[in-house]
């Protein structure tokens, strides 16, 4: 029951290493981490506004304006040389208390880009 609210009945999601949901388990990718950051830039587009970027902390910030508003915070850590992790931390801006799953889904389908474009590979 909990799982089920957490990701449905909830305005935030956020990836990490141990998610009990595992669609939000962080991912991580054979690649160098500037390619793998310029990827992640890509995915915001036209609709999005990207309000700061900092290459040296690995954090992108972006008011996304798609189907629905949110706030974007995504990481790009490179943990050893062609091993980058992406985390992604999603807080829907609607009027109502819940977004039902928008904010996960919209990181599914973050992830699913990066997927396609890049190795994924084992944490370890």
């Amino acid at each position: 029951m909990k799982a089920f609210i957490s990701k449905y009945l909830s305005k935030h999601s956020e990836t990490s290493e141990s998610h009990r949901d595992e669609a939000l388990i962080t991912h991580y990718y054979k690649a160098k981490h500037d390619d793998v950051f310029r990827a992640v830039e890509g995915l915001f587009g036209s609709k999005s506004n990207v309000v700061a970027t900092s290459k040296e902390r690995g954090e992108i910030t972006v008011n996304y304006k798609g189907k629905r508003k949110a706030f974007i915070v995504a990481t790009v850590i490179m943990v050893r040389p062609y091993r980058t992790a992406v985390d992604f931390s999603v807080t829907t801006e609607s009027g109502g208390p819940v977004d039902l799953g928008f904010s996960r889904n919209l990181i599914t389908q973050f992830y699913k880009e990066l997927d396609g474009k890049f190795t994924v590979t084992d944490p370890s």
